[in-house]
């Protein structure tokens, strides 16, 4: 919960302070706290602290089977004007990156992650979110990415081409991919 709404159901300063004293209550992260928080499961977390966020870059990769190995932090997009201390936190690790609303939404999917829902970008975004960040991603992700989606039975090509010509990747889509579709 947030303090504001612990305030709102008459809870002082005071109380929520001997609550977290005496281990009723923990704080999550400035202006955030929860019953139990640190016994639930990292992506819980995620869902819970994030949910106006959207997977991208290497863990949409991951829960989109993609990679093999999960990244070190969570890697979410958020709206440009979200508040940048939100993630002044310690746990979970987040890589925030920040869009525009309109390109924030293109391509969103929801999956369920631990005890929660939370947004992802499909395969076909996130192919041409991978060309147009290439040089945020090691060799190694980028390569397995791009094999994964050729291999994939299930891809979409028009889609593709689609975010490839919004994202402004369509020579680089048609150059890495086309050869091989």
């Amino acid at each position: 919960m947030k303090t504001s709404e612990l305030y709102d159901l008459s809870v002082s300063y005071r109380k929520i302070q001997g609550l977290v004293k005496k281990g009723v209550l923990e704080r999550v992260k400035n202006g955030y706290y929860s019953m139990g928080f640190s016994g639930k499961p990292e992506e819980t977390m995620v869902c819970e602290l994030f949910p106006d966020g959207v997977l991208c870059m290497e863990s949409a990769l991951f829960y989109q089977g993609y990679l093999d190995i999960r990244p070190a932090c969570w890697h979410i997009a958020f709206d440009k004007d979200t508040s940048k201390s939100r993630f002044k936190i310690a746990f979970p690790p987040v890589q925030p990156y920040y869009v525009e609303q309109d390109v924030l939404r293109l391509g969103v999917e929801e999956m369920e992650l631990g005890e929660g829902k939370i947004s992802i970008y499909n395969k076909e975004r996130l192919i041409c979110d991978c060309l147009k960040f290439e040089e945020k991603l090691s060799r190694e992700v980028m390569q397995q990415s791009l094999r994964s989606y050729i291999a994939e039975p299930k891809k979409d090509i028009q889609r593709l081409m689609e975010y490839a010509k919004i994202r402004k990747v369509t020579k680089k889509v048609q150059d890495r991919i086309g050869v091989w579709l």
